[in-house]
């Protein structure tokens, strides 16, 4: 297996000094993570088939490029990878042909034959699909045997339109998938937040999905303004940086949930995923120290279930943990570069949400404000 990292900004392509030699030509496999911007400014995907003419090429939109150790915006990072004894195949769904994101998740594992294949890596748009329906119905068709990571596609903190493309221009709607046969590639996952919990644990007791309504059956907006305090008048700039950590029904560790808008006149809360009634919730708040601990934590994480040093390693963060680190956000992918020995090229992107199953051998989840990592290695 070889990676070579790319970047290209100001219209400008830059190569990584630790790349590997990889003839462009070779590439079977082209990851490109671009803000709205450059992609509403370049011909993208033009720009990528002329320069890796073989290769199966996707394209994502984000909420901040990862370049190795340099965060970018409004830039384009991509990684190149080439494999000496794995098949790539690669399908994608649009949502505007079903019904639901569930139906939609669970069509795209469909589309691949289930023979030999390890691992699903997913990009989503991060605008029109429901994470949480999405990861449902593609845990539904899955087996236990096959991994499935990945993340919804961001549009920087505006939260308005995300594209994702294969093999083609970026749109919006669409879902891709990234199937990777044999048995040769090692491929270890990690997701960790960071977060402190404060105040008591609380039940949800009326929600719509995504939409919670009540917590131990008062208002939900309420009681989340009155533990804010002085930082409720922020609302709702200031939701990003006070989450909920969800204990699912028959989930044992907390997921984070982030709060994308609020409704003041109907006293409820919509999330970046679903909070089911039944399940138990507490708040959340920001601690710098910790996201990096917990970087270095997914990175470690990631990096035990494989035996030898990974090649290449996919960081999908949150928009969120972004805009509360600002200027330090770079201390997180340095913390994962310190972790893999500074020896693992590194690409990835800010999300809207990150897929990973929480612990090894289970499912896939839907997280947000986590680092979350794939790491990727071929065996001899």
């Amino acid at each position: 297996m070889k990676a070579a990292l790319y970047k290209f900004q100001s219209g400008q392509w830059q190569r990584h000094p630790q790349s590997q030699p990889l003839s462009e030509d070779a590439a079977r496999l082209v990851l490109c993570f671009a803000s709205r911007s450059a992609l509403e400014t370049y011909p993208i995907y033009s720009l990528l088939h002329t320069r890796f003419p073989h290769a199966e090429i996707v394209i994502s939109s984000t909420a901040g490029e990862i370049y190795h150790t340099e965060v970018l915006d409004d830039g384009l990072s991509l990684v190149a990878l080439d494999f000496d004894a794995t098949e790539v195949v690669t399908q994608s769904v649009h949502i505007s042909n079903y019904s639901n994101s569930y139906e939609a998740g669970t069509a795209l594992i469909q589309a691949f034959a289930m023979e030999k294949l390890s691992h699903v890596l997913v990009f989503s748009d991060g605008s029109h699909v429901n994470g949480s329906e999405l990861v449902r119905g593609m845990n539904a068709t899955t087996s236990q045997s096959v991994l499935v990571t990945g993340g919804l596609a961001g549009d920087g903190n505006r939260f308005e339109s995300t594209f994702v493309g294969l093999n083609g221009h970026p749109e919006q709607g669409l879902i891709v998938g990234v199937g990777f046969y044999g048995d040769k590639l090692q491929v270890g996952h990690g997701s960790q937040g960071g977060w402190e919990t404060f105040g008591l644990e609380r039940m949800v007791t009326r929600s719509d999905r995504n939409v919670l309504f009540e917590m131990d059956g008062k208002n939900a907006l309420e009681l989340y303004k009155r533990y804010l305090g002085m930082e409720a008048e922020s609302l709702p700039g200031a939701a990003l940086l006070f989450p909920l950590a969800v204990k699912l029904p028959g989930i044992t560790a907390p997921i984070v949930r982030t709060i994308l808008s609020i409704d003041s006149d109907k006293g409820s809360m919509t999330f970046a995923g679903d909070i089911p009634e039944g399940a138990s919730v507490r708040f959340m708040r920001a601690n710098f120290d910790k996201l990096t601990i917990a970087a270095s934590g997914a990175a470690t994480q990631s990096f035990r279930q494989g035996s030898q040093q990974p090649v290449f390693a996919l960081l999908i963060s949150c928009i969120g943990r972004k805009m509360i680190l600002k200027s330090r956000t770079e201390e997180e992918v340095e913390a994962v570069d310190e972790i893999f020995g500074h020896r693992t090229l590194l690409s990835g992107f800010y999300s809207y949400g990150e897929l990973s199953p929480l612990l090894d051998g289970t499912s896939c989840q839907l997280h947000n404000q986590t680092m979350t990592i794939t790491t990727f290695h071929e065996v001899e």
